[in-house]
């Protein structure tokens, strides 16, 4: 006998967490089941991890970081009874949050490299010890209530920058490269900006803009940061025409990112890097170099970055 389960949730755009949550249940069966029960559970954490790397040996004892639980819903869906042959959709609305409920604050869907805040609905349609019961689990998207959204508009003001020997670790040849860039960016529009070489007395090799996310968490008494490197967008390819204003537009990637976070335990925060890599011999030996550690053949500029949720 051939049986399938799938689970379907539709959310509006403006859905409120003290709103319902509805979807429907879509069970397909060549002949008609008898089951005890139809459950939809409703899990969200914020999952951290340290790294062997990042924490001491006095650290590693502290063994696994609890979860930190966001919400934990069971409903019945649908009390013992039959299910028909073919498919059936059975509908379903559960209550996120109730009112007067001292629950975690909904922070927004995101996976990190030691962070990770995720929402799982599983449904499971209990058959009894004689057959094996049907299970499906699917991933909520969540962002923040409108109600808690920046209504302020973003601020206009750029951050501008400047490339040169002054401001870089290790020597390079006569060279200048200034610009502008956003430092408060909105997730659903682009980080923007400009850049333009002045100078160089070294041919450019390559133009990229870096996304970094900055995780922290709070193990006992110290805090636990690491930087990891989310993306990276090419800005200009080769020995860039001087004086010319080369357009910054990248656009912030979906799940890979979030709103910057500063909570007690844990924080989530970005930003970005100016990487300039010139033509050189030395690059050619050193290809698989870490792309936060200056080298000889790179110049590099860092800002930080103010990511949030808007209207």
């Amino acid at each position: 006998q051939h049986l399938s389960l799938s689970l379907y949730i539709y959310i509006v755009d403006d859905l409120n967490f003290q709103e319902a949550l509805e979807g429907k249940i879509v069970v397909k069966t060549q002949s008609s089941i008898s089951h005890y029960g139809i459950r939809l559970t409703v899990k969200g954490s914020v999952n951290l991890q340290v790294r062997g790397g990042s924490a001491g040996v006095v650290e590693s004892f502290y063994g696994v970081i609890k979860p930190i639980p966001i919400v934990n819903r069971t409903i019945e869906v649908k009390s013992s009874g039959k299910i028909g042959s073919g498919t059936s959709e059975i509908p379903f609305s559960v209550n996120l949050r109730q009112r007067d409920e001292n629950l975690e604050r909904f922070y927004e869907t995101f996976h990190g490299a030691n962070i990770s805040i995720q929402y799982l609905a599983t449904v499971d349609i209990s058959r009894g010890y004689l057959h094996k019961s049907l299970s499906a689990t699917m991933e909520l998207i969540v962002e923040s209530d409108k109600a808690d959204l920046l209504q302020r508009p973003l601020s206009p003001e750029m951050a501008i920058f400047y490339i040169t020997q002054d401001t870089q670790r290790h020597p390079l040849l006569p060279e200048l490269k200034s610009g502008k860039i956003c430092t408060q960016c909105s997730l659903s529009g682009p980080i923007s900006g400009e850049l333009t070489v002045e100078t160089s007395a070294v041919p450019i090799h390559s133009i990229d803009l870096q996304l970094f996310r900055v995780e922290s968490i709070l193990l006992g008494e110290k805090i636990v940061t690491e930087t990891s490197l989310v993306q990276t967008t090419q800005i200009a390819d080769g020995d860039v025409c001087r004086n010319m204003t080369l357009p910054i537009y990248v656009i912030v990637p979906r799940l890979l990112t979030c709103p910057t976070t500063l909570a007690g335990p844990f924080s989530v925060e970005f930003k970005v890097a100016i990487v300039i890599s010139f033509q050189s011999e030395l690059s050619k030996l050193h290809k698989k170099s870490d792309p936060k550690t200056p080298r000889l053949w790179l110049a590099m500029e860092t800002l930080p970055l103010e990511l949030i949720r808007t209207k």
